[in-house]
């Protein structure tokens, strides 16, 4: 790689989620005094984030920044690249441009944060080209498991960059129109400075299946289906949820959708004409009972195993509305997402335990992927013929494959990067560098909470989960600086206590030895009998049954 000219300036690209991951996705695209940012996503919290809703990238290098933005660019309306979009234009509000269908989600996000106005929402279709600052975006149709799906190909002063966004090469997608496979052509002849390409399915060999194997799936299950047909997937693949209908109408069938999302964003895709249901087709649950079961399909949220969710409801018997019946044929078209394995094994398996019947991606071609597989990221390198590559959208061992996928294309090793989140990559027409690091990291959502909850908070909460509490309750009269009620002892999550009436008796007496080894307590002693109380509760705790819980010492002054 050659060293940075300092003479001329060079093109910043700043991944600040996406890397490392799937999800969050966001990246800014920088030279000089103007900014664009590809992306505004959000990830599922972790297992080790209890109580957390929602994580999103760290915003803080763009609000240092604020002045020089001049648009966010959105490449479809996954969460995982609109998730974000509330709380980024909350702080750093600039004007946002995407496809029909992928800013009406994002206007429907806005509403329900009451955000609306914050910020201008552009609508563009693929093939248009919008100039902001000293860039130029293009947007490129792609296919993906979501309509409105664009590819960005962003002309800038040193070169052009191609991002793939989330695609594969789909050529009979339901909708018939495939991607736009001559554009990348085109531009690869034009040359291209770098590609950013989606790296979910690289491990993945030959073709992701069409679309269209699904659809005729649901075909063949609904015509052999005695019962309820109830369909778990994304409520976002709204050409799925066509498929469904398609079938449910050509088989007799009404349609009810359950699930808050579900419901959401088809009320949205039938304003803007990308899901068209025949009148009297779509019924509500309070229908439910009027139809025989033969006659009725349900299409839920839950592909997931989303506690919450309408599937899980139904398959614990909490939904108001519906529960899973033996003739009940249940199909989970979708994937677990990394992470979420055993939600979903656990809903199969209640399903199977009561006796549905159950169809899964292991058992028949109910889903595909909205990723590109092998040969298809090597069709898009060859028609692209990038001089640079930075691998993204994937965990990093995707990222480390893509990378050897394309050094086996014939690119040059220090043609190829591989880099992590708040990585400062440097571009110029004939160099390639990571020259610094930006702010980044994770911004956790709780409620209406942005940021609130950190480490600490992380902390004691996995405490309080895993060991309980034990509350020490005194009462101290301020004159005399003594005790003179308590300690009483609160057991919450640790043990129940009367059945542990010796425990907790051993806890109080080590609470009132620290208590007379301090001697008489003045306002300004409080936390350090505090720490004393912990100290010798937790240890008398510890000794006695070998467990940890959070001891939280309280003083009522009387």
């Amino acid at each position: 790689m050659s060293k940075k000219n300092n003479k001329e300036a060079r093109l910043k690209i700043i991944p600040l989620g996406g890397l490392g991951e799937i999800g969050k996705n966001m990246t800014v695209v920088e030279y000089r005094n103007d900014i664009i940012v590809v992306d505004l996503g959000s990830i599922f919290p972790a297992e080790d984030m209890p109580g957390v809703d929602l994580v999103i990238p760290d915003t803080t290098y763009l609000q240092q920044n604020s002045d020089k933005i001049r648009g966010y660019f959105i490449t479809h309306g996954h969460e995982d690249h609109i998730g974000a979009v509330p709380y980024v234009l909350r702080s750093v509000p600039a004007p946002v441009y995407g496809t029909k269908l992928t800013l009406a989600l994002c206007e429907h996000k806005l509403k329900e944060h009451r955000l609306m106005g914050v910020a201008p929402l552009n609508v563009v279709s693929a093939g248009d080209v919008v100039k902001a600052g000293c860039f130029t975006v293009e947007f490129i149709h792609v296919n993906h498991s979501i309509a409105d799906a664009c590819a960005l190909a962003i002309r800038t002063p040193v070169g052009t960059v191609i991002f793939t966004g989330d695609f594969k090469v789909d050529y009979t997608p339901l909708d018939d129109t495939p991607i736009d496979l001559g554009r990348f052509a085109a531009l690869g002849q034009e040359g291209v400075l770098a590609l950013l390409a989606d790296s979910t399915n690289v491990e993945r060999q030959g073709y992701t299946m069409s679309e269209r194997k699904v659809a005729a799936t649901f075909n063949q299950q609904m015509s052999r289906a005695t019962g309820r047909v109830i369909i778990a997937m994304f409520a976002s693949n709204v050409k799925r949820i066509q498929a469904v209908v398609d079938s449910s109408v050509r088989y007799g069938r009404k349609v009810c959708m359950i699930g808050r999302s579900m419901v959401n964003v088809s009320k949205i895709a039938c304003q803007l004409g990308y899901l068209k249901i025949p009148e009297g087709s779509l019924i509500t649950t309070d229908d439910l009972d009027r139809y025989p079961d033969d006659r009725i399909t349900v299409i839920t949220t839950g592909s997931q195993g989303e506690p919450m969710s309408g599937l899980s409801r139904m398959a614990f018997a909490e939904h108001r509305k519906l529960e899973i019946r033996e003739s009940d044929m249940v199909i989970i078209s979708a994937n677990p997402i990394p992470g979420n394995e055993k939600s979903v094994s656990r809903v199969i398996n209640q399903l199977i335990r009561i006796g549905a019947n159950v169809i899964y991606e292991a058992l028949a071609e109910v889903h595909v992927s909205g990723h590109a597989c092998q040969e298809e990221l090597k069709l898009i390198h060859s028609l692209v013929k990038p001089k640079y590559f930075i691998p993204v959208h994937g965990e990093f061992r995707h990222l480390y494959h893509h990378a050897n996928l394309a050094r086996s294309l014939g690119m040059p090793d220090d043609n190829v990067l591989t880099v992590e989140i708040g990585d400062v990559i440097e571009l110029g027409p004939d160099s390639i560098d990571v020259t610094g690091v930006a702010p980044s990291g994770n911004v956790l959502i709780d409620g209406l909470g942005i940021g609130d909850v950190g480490a600490v908070v992380l902390r004691d909460r996995k405490h309080l989960a895993e060991d309980g509490l034990l509350i020490v309750v005194m009462g101290l009269d301020h004159e005399l600086g003594t005790v003179v009620s308590g300690p009483d002892i609160i057991s919450r999550g640790f043990v129940y206590v009367r059945e542990s009436d010796e425990l907790v008796e051993g806890a109080r007496e080590a609470a009132v030895r620290a208590i007379d080894a301090f001697g008489p307590i003045d306002s300004t002693d409080w936390n350090r009998l505090k720490n004393d109380v912990r100290e010798s509760v937790q240890r008398y705790i510890y000794d006695a049954i070998k467990r940890n819980p959070m001891i939280l010492p309280i003083i009522v002054e009387i």
